[in-house]
């Protein structure tokens, strides 16, 4: 698919394959407060080893937070 990070590089006879990510999106109301969120999004950051990727707020005061973190993929190695 176009966009996607799939691509990959063959150095020295090695397959070294671009970072793939998961996502995972957070709606946040309009109630929460700044600290609240502050304070959510850094509990995610530490134990969760996500990283923030795109946040955006709403006309109507909602969030939504978009957090990744890099897949775990496993080659077969038989």
């Amino acid at each position: 698919m176009p966009g996607q990070n799939q691509r990959t590089a063959t150095k020295r006879g090695r397959r070294a394959s671009a970072a793939y990510y998961e996502y995972r999106t957070v709606t946040l109301p309009k109630n929460v407060s700044r600290g609240d969120v502050r304070q959510l999004l850094t509990d995610e950051a530490e134990y969760g080893r996500w990283e923030l990727a795109r946040t955006r707020l709403y006309v109507g005061g909602t969030r939504k937070v978009w957090l990744r973190r890099k897949a775990m993929r496993v080659e077969a190695t038989l």
